[in-house]
Parts: structure tokens; sequence; C-alpha cells
């Protein structure tokens, strides 16, 4: 599955202004929202400029970025926060255009609506599991005490991620995600113009900034949160980049690409992005040595070309 984030914003932020540039999914701006509203979600391709260097070395057809899946929920609350809760991290949009913007203050009122959004959830699991545990299941009678400890943490004014106990895997709170701020103003990006550079095509929109996109930082900052790193596949058809967190290996990479390639897999053949390029082929590299062969359990490093055999 593609790695996701969740975008989150008190109202008129530009949450949904970002959502746009990241995605170009123009989704309609509204300023207010309702819990039947629906969350707007793209796909933000990840730039990378090692991907078209590989690619043309093995004369690739369709050359296909990584990407994020985002979403983006409209508005806050308990009720739509749930939403993000199988997110692997959490953007957080701050008003930096208003006359009286407070970026600062801002983050810390969306922490704390995480915080309720979190302290509701567990609320409503005891609640449920209470009843469940009527049936003398010691195992559900063991997550109500959990529970109960862990909602007199939370009303004590400690947070989910300070607790000292084991979370139940089932509740994924929010508030131990990891939280990227950007401000959305001087300082940080100009959402508006970078939604509406994203509606144009590549160099044209190049040609009206004056370095590289203020989204690439974006992105750098959430690989750095969550520990990615980019893996390459190569073929004539197609070359592709796909995202691992680090010190996941080469099943897992296969994993990535389709679970009967990691079902079947053999072995992975894997050689250096640049050493590729330097050689020009794969059978150049071959010859050099610079490509080898790998089993299951190899760590995938940043920039590794992987081709991995299978029999399914």
């Amino acid at each position: 599955m593609a790695l996701e984030v969740g975008i989150v914003g008190l109202p008129n932020s530009g949450k949904t202004t970002i959502f746009n540039a990241l995605t170009s999914a123009g989704a309609e701006i509204t300023a207010y929202a309702t819990v039947s509203d629906k969350a707007n979600v793209g796909m933000a391709p990840i730039a990378d400029e090692r991907l078209d260097q590989v690619a043309g070395v093995v004369g690739a057809r369709k050359v296909t970025p990584a990407a994020v899946r985002v979403v983006d929920v409209p508005g806050t609350g308990a009720a739509l926060l749930g939403n993000l809760r199988q997110v692997d991290a959490l953007l957080a949009v701050l008003d930096g255009y208003s006359p009286d913007a407070t970026p600062d203050d801002d983050l810390e009122t969306l922490e704390l609506e995480l915080l309720v959004a979190d302290r509701d959830h567990v609320d409503k699991r005891l609640d449920r599991v209470r009843t469940q545990a009527k049936s003398g299941d010691p195992k559900l009678r063991a997550e109500v005490g959990e529970l109960e400890k862990l909602l007199a943490h939370v009303d004590a004014g400690g947070r989910l991620a300070d607790y000292p106990g084991e979370l139940p895997p089932e509740l994924e709170p929010l508030t131990t995600k990891p939280i990227i701020p950007l401000v959305n103003g001087p300082g940080g990006i100009d959402g508006k113009l970078e939604a509406e550079l994203a509606e144009l095509p590549e160099e044209e929109a190049g040609a009206f900034r004056e370095g590289p996109s203020a989204l690439g930082e974006v992105v750098q900052r959430l690989f750095e949160a969550l520990d990615l790193i980019s893996f390459f596949t190569a073929g004539e058809k197609e070359t592709r980049a796909w995202t691992l967190r680090r010190g996941e290996t080469a099943l897992d990479a296969a994993e990535t690409i389709h679970s009967d390639i990691a079902r079947g897999f053999i072995r992975a053949e894997v050689i250096r992005w640049d050493d590729l390029v330097e050689a020009g082929s794969h059978g150049e590299a071959s010859k050099r040595g610079q490509q080898r062969l790998e089993g299951k359990a190899y760590l995938v490093e940043d920039g590794d070309v992987l081709n991995i055999r299978f029999n399914v």
C-alpha cells in the first residue's frame, strides 16, 4: 500500500489548498464542513531526479514516481479526525496569512483537538469492550483494565505517546503519529501559488518559480519523519520508484511491488542507481561486478535498483 499522510488544520488555514497543491486534485475549497462531508483523497507524486536517469539507461516507455496518498478531512472534531487513524503521518497546515496569525498557537490548538479525539476514541472503545467482556473472556477483561488506566492517564493531562503501558493495537491513536507543521504563508509555503502552478505543465510551472517547488521540502520532511528510503525497478516497459521504511528487506520490497512477487520470491538482483547510470546498462554493470544477488533478508538501501526473481 502507498504511504498515507493526513492533512489537518483549523478553519481557513488553507489545508485544502495545500491538498490541491500536492495532488493536483482540484478539490472544492469551502469555508464550512459537516460530519457528513467526505474526505478529499488524492495521490501526490514524489519528485526524484534519480528516477529519470535510471529510466534513461533502460529506455523506459513509462516512468512512474513514487507517490503519497493524501487525505484531507473537512474540518476538525473527533468524528472527522477519526478518518485519519490509519495514516502514517499528519501534515498540520497553519495559517500564516491572516493579520493576527499565530501559527504556534494554532499548532497547540490542533494538538489539543487530536488529544480530545483520542480521548473520545478510548472512551467509546472502553464502553464497547466492557459490554463484550461480560462474556467472561479474560483477554477482553484485561483490555478493559488497560483502557481504564489509559483513560485515567489522558484525563490527568497525559498524552497517549507518554503512556507507560502498551497501547491496544486496535486504537490507532492520532497523537502518536509524526506531526509535520507547515505554515501556509510568509516564512512557509505559498499554498495558493503552488496550487495554481500544480495545474500547469512542469516546465511552465518551473519558469514561474525562483527555485524548486516548496512542496519538495514538504516531502523531504515527511521522509525524515517516517525514516523512509526510495528504491527503483527498471524495465523498458516501466521504470518506477517505490518507498520503504529504512531497515526493511528485499522481501518487504517485493511485497510493496506485488504480493504474488513476495510469495514467489527467489532472489533479488541489486545494483546501485548511480553504478547503473555510469555503466550504461545492466549488462555492462554485471560485467563490472556491480550487480549482485541477494536473498529475502537483504536490507534495502536508498537508491537500490532491484530486479526480483520470483516463481508463482
